[in-house]
């Protein structure tokens, strides 16, 4: 756990960036391809996320925080489930908690 209070704001950041950039994914999905406006606030989203990317590695341990950006397939996820009405299915469910125990032992493996 001293690793989690270590980089806890990278740890916030990073996690901040990646629903970001899920966000900006999702819009992207949501213009078809067609929709430029929503092609345009996709590239905002993703482009926050990008910029908190860069300055959640000034706050915590490279080996710690760049796996945190995992959590972005488990917001895509949700996004697809929940925005979009997609089916999730055991195998993804099976997934989303596979990524979180590896998230948190790696966030809790820097001494």
């Amino acid at each position: 756990m001293d690793s989690i209070k270590k980089n806890y704001i990278g740890i916030c950041i990073i996690l901040a960036a990646s629903l970001l950039t899920a966000t900006g994914q999702l819009f992207w999905k949501m213009s078809g391809g067609a929709d430029l406006m929503l092609v345009i606030i996709g590239f905002l989203f993703y482009g926050a996320g990008a910029v908190l990317m860069i300055a959640a590695f000034r706050f915590g341990s490279l080996s710690v925080i760049h796996p945190m950006l995992s959590f972005s397939y488990i917001f895509a996820l949700f996004f697809g489930r929940f925005i979009l009405n997609e089916t999730i299915s055991p195998v993804q469910l099976l997934g989303v908690f596979t990524i979180m125990a590896g998230v948190v032992l790696i966030g809790g493996g820097d001494a």
